[in-house]
């Protein structure tokens, strides 16, 4: 599949393994981890960043082989999720970071540009996740108040 805002059509990246058991090597039990999930997230990382320190420092390749739930759910159940999903957070973030250059850089048409695109990719994923009902039919990505979401 294709690029939404770019003539790339490439699909490499990375596979998950087929094994859905957890590997054999690893001996910590699932309530150890979801409470190592829960310590980061109180700290106040990503649910991806979870998982990279999870994965690196504690050798839990995947949190859902082991747990039997995603990081995310994890997070929804003990009431530690985050407000809007981390993909639309880091596009207003990426936005909010455009229209900063953009005070100062008036004329820089191409950043104009790609505020546009990002913007456009913000509504059409607000706009996936009222569907699927992660986001209240109300909410609305506002430019103006967008900084306050991210910071």
């Amino acid at each position: 599949m294709g690029r939404m805002h770019s003539p790339g059509k490439g699909i490499s990246g990375s596979s998950m393994p087929y094994r859905r058991s957890p590997p054999s090597w690893l001996k910590t039990p699932p309530s150890e981890i979801v409470d190592h999930v829960c310590k980061l997230a109180r700290k106040g990382l990503t649910p991806s960043q979870i998982g990279v320190i999870l994965r690196d420092s504690h050798g839990v390749t995947q949190v859902r082989s082991v747990t039997g739930s995603k990081i995310v759910r994890i997070l929804k159940v003990n009431g530690l999720a985050p407000s809007i999903p981390e993909d639309l957070y880091h596009l207003i973030k990426k936005a909010v970071n455009i229209r900063k250059h953009l005070e100062k850089s008036r004329r820089d048409r191409d950043a104009k540009f790609r505020l546009i695109l990002v913007e456009s990719r913000i509504h059409r994923l607000s706009r996936y996740y009222k569907t699927s009902r992660v986001l209240p039919p109300n909410w609305r990505y506002d430019s103006a108040s967008a900084s306050a979401l991210v910071s």
